[in-house]
């Protein structure tokens, strides 16, 4: 007959559990997926955002608004020309330009204070920062597209071509907005240097943008740069919105605007994708 087991002496104070010492009872640290990591750093943006960047991504389209159709309204009707309906674009085109510069700058800001780097010293995904800046300012750019759209409604502008075309103008503009958002980030982080970015950023909008059929028309241009006018991304950006407010727009018109699009994505994507994805 077997002897039975021997009884386990009792602990006295401030004895510990063996199994316990050895760490058998531990469970292990919960894992927090890069999708987690990315709402996290989201959050945290979207909560300064609101404090500090909101207001300005409302009164910004206001001031593109008033600055850029009360100067030439009344020389554009003498021509014929709805000046409402024309200038639209070219004010939601550049709502979505600040918006880049918003993430830009916010980029360098990280990377020069050393906060990118001390995130990739931390178990957190790569590229959850990079992600978590971007869909801030997509957020930034539909709420500036909203404020834009409501400034156009009170001079006159309207969509003209239906709600189809309605929605089709809004997420354009939302992707051009994600496009520039994208390579401003990228270039952000490799620069680390907020001052620079900034005049680096904002001399490319204003040559494009004085340079297009954004505020006039292409015959208000001298003949020997009508055809950079013509044939640039801004100038193809805004005339297939203007004609996705007017009359609808067609792919012979859409697809320049399309390819212009397409470009940016695969050229800046990769870059910023390398940029942020770099360790130590």
């Amino acid at each position: 007959m077997s002897e039975p087991p021997a009884l386990t002496a009792p602990l006295t104070d401030g004895q510990v559990p063996s199994d316990v010492r050895l760490g058998w009872s531990e469970s292990p640290p919960p894992k927090v997926s890069g999708l987690q990591q990315w709402w996290a750093l989201t959050a945290r943006i979207l909560a300064v955002m609101v404090k500090t960047e909101l207001p300005v991504a409302i009164i910004t389209p206001l001031i593109f608004t008033l600055g850029f159709y009360l100067p030439l309204r009344y020389v554009m009707k003498f021509q014929g020309i709805d000046y409402a309906q024309f200038v639209m674009p070219i004010i939601v085109l550049n709502t979505m330009s600040f918006t880049m510069n918003s993430v830009a700058l916010r980029s360098a800001y990280e990377a020069a204070s050393g906060l990118s780097d001390r995130m990739r010293t931390m178990p957190i995904s790569a590229l959850a920062p990079f992600g978590a800046r971007i869909v801030s300012g997509v957020i930034r750019s539909i709420i500036s597209l909203i404020a834009a759209l409501l400034y156009g409604y009170a001079i006159g502008f309207r969509f003209v071509a239906g709600f189809g075309q309605a929605v089709l103008f809004c997420a354009f503009s939302l992707a051009v907005g994600t496009m520039l958002s994208i390579g401003a980030d990228g270039l952000g982080s490799y620069t680390k240097s907020p001052e620079a970015l900034s005049q680096a950023l904002t001399l490319p909008v204003i040559i494009f943008g004085m340079l297009s059929t954004g505020f006039v028309p292409e015959t208000g241009f001298p003949h020997w740069i009508r055809p950079f006018v013509r044939n640039q991304p801004i100038s193809q950006f805004s005339v297939s919105m203007r004609d996705m407010a007017e009359h609808g727009v067609s792919f012979h018109v859409l697809w320049p605007s399309l390819i212009w699009l397409g470009l940016g994505f695969l050229v800046f994507t990769p870059f910023a994708v390398w940029v942020n994805g770099r360790r130590g």
